[in-house]
């Protein structure tokens, strides 16, 4: 299966480069895109399956939280203020208007007890008697709602536009957005309903710029994304390990508030989020030979075991080579470019869904990775490991970058606080 067509839905074959011979070319150029967490540990708000998660804490729940199965991400772009140009009528936003949002979301937040939210009886009670199936809302906040809210001399350097990346197909309605959403479940019904609960409780303040649904499976088992890999084996472990934790978390002088004088008290213990649609063109990538799969990845497919041995957990020697010299874990393989080692200690938390959304106009299928990063800084987190990935990784044949967005995510609210709460009363 060979390169990409130029505009096109999808990639030929690399047959050709796959042939005789091919595994060792492979093996010396192969890596793979970077997974989503499948079995972060949890924080101290971790719910048994069906459970609770407590909204309210140091940090926002849906970070450090275990993956749920299902997930709805969002964006939203606030209303212009009224009076300003192109602004309809009762149309509001503004500092006031962004306040007023962020305050009704964080109370509609009781559904995460499994409550319906108070909002005038609106309600069509379709999570009713599901209980509160470990749901999690977690909101973040876009370059653009520092502008819209008159805060932009308080939006932190990190959140920067990310640089463009090599093979990038962005889609710009699917980028972006003023205010981000996070929503996630062990049940369907109730991460649908909490989604539509935020988007009606948002009409007139702002409108939905865009929405990606994903899925896994079910708190416990084993869980693999969509070309067959296990997902998470080599991620951080911040609920028990303070050094990680810091990686994940803002916390510490400077730390991602792009300030030399420290961190904004609204985003001390807040974090930062990448998101990325990320297409599978899963048709060429079933057509490879699974020996050829696996030197892509670095590890076996049977029990995520590196190639040099051990089990799913065993650190992968990347010093190991061949009687011919030929590393056993292929010199651009996933696991070798996306490590700490390779990318200055660059670590993120990963929380991915995969997704599948039928066929694209090509009858190729429309499914992948719903990539989601947290880190404390994406200048030291996400951006330097894709750059890296983007200079050597092979599955680049196999995959289609479609959208991408960065939002800042405030702190955890105090019972009686809403999220950004101290930043726009600042």
């Amino acid at each position: 299966m060979g390169p990409r067509e130029t505009g096109g839905r999808s990639r030929p074959g690399r047959r050709a480069v796959l042939g005789a011979g091919g595994l060792a070319a492979l093996a010396a150029g192969a890596a793979v895109l970077t997974t989503a967490d499948a079995r972060t540990p949890g924080d101290d708000r971790e719910a048994a399956a069906g459970g609770a998660v407590a909204f309210h804490g140091p940090h926002q729940a849906g970070i450090l939280t275990r993956r749920q199965s299902h997930a709805h991400l969002a964006a939203l772009d606030l209303a212009a203020p009224a009076g300003a140009p192109g602004a309809g009528a009762g149309s509001g936003a503004g500092r006031a208007g962004a306040a007023a949002l962020l305050r009704t979301w964080s109370a509609a937040a009781r559904m995460t007890r499994g409550e319906p939210p108070a909002d005038g009886g609106a309600d069509t009670g379709v999570a009713l008697g599901a209980g509160p199936a470990a749901l999690t809302v977690t909101f973040g906040l876009g370059p653009g709602f520092f502008d819209r809210a008159g805060l932009t001399a308080a939006r932190p350097e990190a959140l920067a536009p990310l640089p463009a990346f090599p093979d990038d197909e962005l889609d710009p309605a699917r980028g972006g957005g003023d205010l981000f959403v996070q929503v996630a479940a062990d049940d369907p019904l109730v991460a649908v309903h909490a989604l539509r609960t935020l988007q009606r409780l948002a009409r007139g303040a702002a409108s939905t710029r865009w929405v990606m649904s994903g899925f896994t499976r079910s708190a416990g088992g084993t869980q693999r994304n969509l070309m067959g890999q296990l997902d998470g084996t080599a991620n951080p472990a911040p609920a028990t390990d303070p050094a990680q934790r810091a990686r994940i978390l803002v916390t510490g002088s400077g730390s991602g508030s792009g300030s030399g004088s420290g961190v904004p008290g609204w985003l001390e213990g807040g974090s930062y989020v990448v998101v990325r649609r990320i297409r599978m063109l899963l048709d060429h990538w079933e057509g490879l030979p699974a020996p050829h799969r696996e030197q892509a990845v670095g590890r076996r497919v049977a029990d995520e075991a590196p190639l040099t041995g051990g089990a799913e957990r065993t650190p992968a020697d990347l010093d190991a080579a061949r009687p011919d010299g030929v590393p056993v874990i292929a010199a651009n393989a996933h696991i070798r470019l996306a490590s700490p080692r390779s990318n200055a200690g660059a670590t993120m938390l990963r929380r991915g869904w995969s997704y599948y959304d039928g066929l694209c106009p090509d009858g190729t299928p429309d499914a992948g990775l719903l990539f989601v990063a947290w880190q404390a800084d994406p200048r030291t987190g996400f951006i330097p490991v894709q750059h890296r990935l983007a200079r050597g990784d092979v599955l680049a044949r196999y995959v289609v970058h479609e959208a991408s967005a960065l939002f800042v995510v405030p702190r955890g609210a105090a019972e009686g606080e809403c999220v950004g709460q101290a930043l726009l009363e600042a």
